[in-house]
């Protein structure tokens, strides 16, 4: 298996002084599902953000599918696709019509994208609503035009930002199983979380960040062989911050 994300010693800081985001490396593998787990402010956005290609300013490397971010951010953006917490999608257009713009963008053959979509707004029950406007959907619905249009050119690398927050039940596992379809094709995911529980039945590797900085990091088999994931980010949390107090 090769890489399609690999992230070298990645440093970010907004003011130039404390770190948001502190010397973090991982790597994610064709076929893997990789989480990213911490607590709200802990530097998943932040890291996100960057491997996405928002975030521009830091130390370090980010490679996707063997090319560097920095030095080929367009090849790279075409191999990726990537949802926000909160996507933004055009308000004034319908939803196939959003989803179509799209598979534009990434020139996904008529009948290919025909029969994705198709597959996928029967999965998520919204086919007969993709002739309404975006304007009209619940946030729900809007993330289920989101996933469809993230999903439809099969990208090399997904990114997800807390992706399962605002589905239902029934739409959450349309979405688990179309994350395992994709990366069974060769694809790898990268997204974040705090909801232990889904990361642990889900993901092929975790890695758990606090303030910044990575606790730990490994395969999901190992780190709960013995403890439930739970077990495992509560233990090293508690250590991390008092290493933290102790200035060890």
């Amino acid at each position: 298996m090769s890489a399609v994300l690999e992230i070298k010693d990645f440093t970010k800081s907004y003011d130039g002084q404390k770190p948001a985001v502190d010397h973090v490396s991982l790597t994610v593998e064709e076929g893997e599902i990789f989480g990213f787990i911490g607590h709200n402010g802990a530097g998943k956005s932040t890291t996100i953000k960057s491997v996405v290609g928002i975030l521009s300013t830091h130390n370090g490397e980010i490679t996707v599918d063997g090319k560097t971010l920095w030095e080929a951010k367009k090849e790279c953006q075409k191999k990726m696709a990537y949802i926000p917490d909160n996507p933004d999608l055009y308000e004034y257009m319908t939803g196939i019509d959003y989803i179509n713009f799209i598979a534009d963008i990434y020139e996904v053959p008529s009948e290919e994208r025909t029969q994705r979509i198709e597959k996928m707004a029967d999965a998520f029950e919204i086919k007969e609503q993709l002739g309404d406007l975006i304007s009209s959907y619940s946030h729900g619905m809007k993330q289920k035009v989101a996933l469809i249009s993230a999903f439809v050119h099969q990208p090399k690398l997904l990114v997800l930002d807390e992706p399962f927050v605002g589905l239902d039940p029934k739409a959450s596992a349309v979405l688990k199983k179309l994350m395992r379809e994709l990366c069974d094709q060769g694809s790898g995911i990268f997204f974040s979380t705090h909801v232990l529980e889904v990361a642990e039945k889900l993901c092929d590797k975790v890695a758990m960040i606090d303030h910044g900085h990575i606790v730990v990091s490994g395969r999901i088999d190992q780190l709960t062989k013995e403890k439930s994931l739970e077990e495992v980010f509560l233990e090293q949390l508690e250590l991390a911050r008092e290493q933290v107090m102790t200035g060890a």
